[in-house]
């Protein structure tokens, strides 16, 4: 079982990661476009990368953050 440190770390932590991967995904969007035939295999990394983006992001709201996950409204 975590100690409440290992979750208070994650809750600083899970918003970097997310960032992270968001910034990824865009930058791979913008090297799809002049990738040429492998265009496709980059926007598909790319929706990897938003995909797990979402996973962290649930894991945060339930580690009890406050932050909404995409879509959904406080």
């Amino acid at each position: 079982m975590p100690s409440s440190n290992d979750v208070e770390k994650l809750k600083i932590l899970l918003p970097h990661w997310i960032k992270h991967n968001q910034e990824h995904a865009q930058e791979f969007r913008t090297w799809a476009e002049r990738a040429e035939k492998s265009q496709q295999d980059f926007l598909v990394a790319a929706e990897y990368l938003d995909k797990a983006s979402e996973a962290l992001g649930a894991a945060l709201h339930k580690l009890g953050s406050g932050v909404p996950l995409k879509g959904e409204h406080h």
